[in-house]
């Protein structure tokens, strides 16, 4: 707490993370808008079209986000990522980077991955060493809340991803998954059409209405 709130002189205080595992996804109806007396609703069925793991980095002070979506979470990718924010940031100004705690484990696609092992390779340490400037602090064990960066994942996965839509591919998103395994490949249901066509007399009406 006190690097946010007392941050050194001509220093940046960056709280860094990554949000693995984003689906990238193609809703095959139009969901349903808010209206009096209904929530808001959307299709069950969609397209995948791949994955990717978002980088980001959130300046305290400016409240600004260094990011970048890679295919894959590795300490190659993190490291991409490090000379991105070498190239964002000023020269001349120390980088204080949040991260999670090194005793805090992760869990992806049902593996335990080893406590906050893209920071700990040998080529990370190396181009640390290469950049002083870089100072490195870790939360307190399962106190990740405390890197801020949490704040700005929780609100893209409220506003942005959990209902977004996803219909063009970007090399970002990583290889494109088998057709069988998508549901959306699927003919669509009788409940799809009924809600496509409910859809449809929703915009209609509230056309009308403007």
């Amino acid at each position: 707490m006190g690097l946010y709130l007392d941050p050194p002189d001509r220093a940046v205080v960056l709280c860094v993370d990554e949000k693995s595992q984003i689906q990238a996804l193609d809703r095959t109806q139009p969901g349903l808008p808010f209206k009096k007396g209904r929530a808001a609703a959307m299709t069950h069925d969609y397209k995948r079209h791949g994955t990717t793991t978002l980088f980001a980095a959130l300046d305290v002070k400016s409240g600004q986000v260094i990011g970048e979506c890679l295919p894959l979470h590795r300490a190659t990718e993190f490291l991409k990522f490090l000379r991105k924010t070498d190239q964002a940031v000023p020269p001349r100004r120390e980088v204080h980077l949040v991260l999670d705690s090194e005793a805090d484990q992760k869990t992806v696609r049902g593996t335990v991955v080893p406590p906050n092992a893209t920071h700990k390779t040998p080529d990370v340490k190396a181009w640390l060493d290469k950049h002083p400037r870089f100072k490195l602090h870790f939360t307190p064990t399962s106190a990740s809340c405390m890197n801020l960066v949490e704040r700005f994942f929780a609100e893209i996965t409220s506003r942005r991803i959990r209902r977004g839509t996803t219909r063009t591919r970007s090399p970002s998103w990583g290889p494109k998954p088998p057709r069988t395994s998508s549901p959306g490949n699927a003919a669509p249901s009788t409940n799809s059409t009924k809600f496509a066509e409910t859809a449809r007399k929703c915009q209609t009406q509230n056309t009308s209405t403007d």
